[in-house]
């Protein structure tokens, strides 16, 4: 699964991509679409408890999750209708899987903002109307064809027709998709279409280096333009995360206790996208690697088998499984035994995050 970073020209997309993906080149200019093909990077997703699984199981190395971003070229009012190479770029957007709007709250004279004003509630609401007239024209342009089919009979063309009015409906109401309740069978018919608005969305501010918590006028006035769409802000000085990935490690940490942060803010921007994308993480521990895999939330044992190796789901028998809990209260694998901590569980076993899981498989 992948994030796309979107957002108006010149508001810090591309300088929180390369800090995010550690990838450095020549600064970007300053005017509109200096990002046109989308740039595509793996970020590690921070998580403290793999340090907390190694003070007990001493690996030779460590393997963090991964998630991959896209970072897709500014977009502007009037995208929808093909301004500023808008439907190249909006057809970027329906191939992720979750959007990260960054959105500019800061103030700087040397840096253009397209509309020539700072305003982080209008800077939302044009990417949002763009998204929902896109996802319209979209519905439009279906409908006629799935209606036909319908005629005939065809029972999964009269749930398409549903499903495309249904989100009319919404959407005809200013309201985007992500908040419309639809049944599975009709969602799954319109899935191929790639709608924007259905999207899960992290909004990301990007603050000035005085406002690194986030607590100024321009940030909460983001926060009061999404507080009703269901999705979180992170604060995020894009201009402080790309000089800290250029340091090394000492400089990295003197720096971050100067400024007052105990970590750099692109790892919360990674965990809250992995949240965003409905990810969770299970281990493997052992002394070849402690590695933490990538699953949906809801993934089943066998599932969760399947991202190692699609042998492991095909031959999957059983998985066992313990927690850190257990492991930091017994302190080894053979003691969790021993207090019969370690739990067996079959192919119905739904992974919990954090989970430590050895599997069992017969190919």
């Amino acid at each position: 699964m992948e994030a796309g970073i979107v957002g108006l020209p010149n508001v810090g997309k591309s300088t929180l991509f390369n800090a995010l993906t550690s990838t450095q080149g020549a600064q970007a200019a300053n005017y509109p679409f200096c990002t046109i093909d989308p740039n595509e990077g793996i970020v590690n997703v921070p998580d403290g408890r793999l340090d907390r699984i190694t003070d007990f199981i001493k690996p030779k190395k460590v393997i963090p999750a991964g998630l991959k971003l896209v970072d897709i070229a500014g977009i502007v009012a009037g995208a929808s209708e093909g301004q500023g190479l808008g439907n190249k770029f909006l057809s970027h957007i329906r191939q992720v899987d979750a959007i990260l709007q960054v959105v500019r709250c800061f103030e700087d004279e040397d840096v253009t903002h397209v509309s020539g004003k700072v305003d982080p509630a209008a800077d939302v609401d044009t990417i949002q109307t763009e998204l929902m007239l896109a996802d319209m024209q979209t519905l439009e342009n279906a409908l006629p064809k799935a209606e036909r089919t319908a005629r005939s009979g065809d029972k999964e063309a009269k749930l398409r027709v549903a499903a495309i009015r249904r989100c009319q409906e919404h959407l005809d109401k200013d309201l985007p998709l992500r908040s419309l309740e639809i049944p599975e069978a009709e969602a799954k018919e319109i899935q191929s279409y790639g709608l924007m608005t259905a999207k899960p969305i992290l909004y990301i501010a990007n603050v000035d280096e005085d406002d690194i918590h986030g607590e100024g006028e321009l940030a909460q006035k983001l926060r009061t333009a999404v507080e009703n769409l269901d999705a979180q802000v992170v604060p995020v000085c894009a201009k402080l995360e790309a000089e800290l990935a250029e340091l090394d490690e000492p400089d990295r940490s003197e720096m971050l206790s100067e400024v007052g942060l105990e970590e750099p803010a692109l790892a919360t921007v990674a965990r809250a996208a992995y949240r965003t994308l409905g990810l969770q993480s299970y281990f493997t521990a052992g002394e070849k690697e402690v590695r933490a895999w990538t699953v949906p939330v809801g993934a089943t044992a066998p599932q969760g088998a399947g991202v190692i190796h699609t042998d492991f789901e095909r031959g999957f028998i059983r998985c066992e499984v313990y927690t850190l809990a257990d492991l930091e209260e017994c302190e080894s694998e053979k003691e969790i035994r021993s207090a019969g901590r370690m739990r067996t569980e079959g192919k119905s076993y739904v992974l919990q995050d954090g989970d430590i899981c050895h599997f069992l498989f017969n190919v």
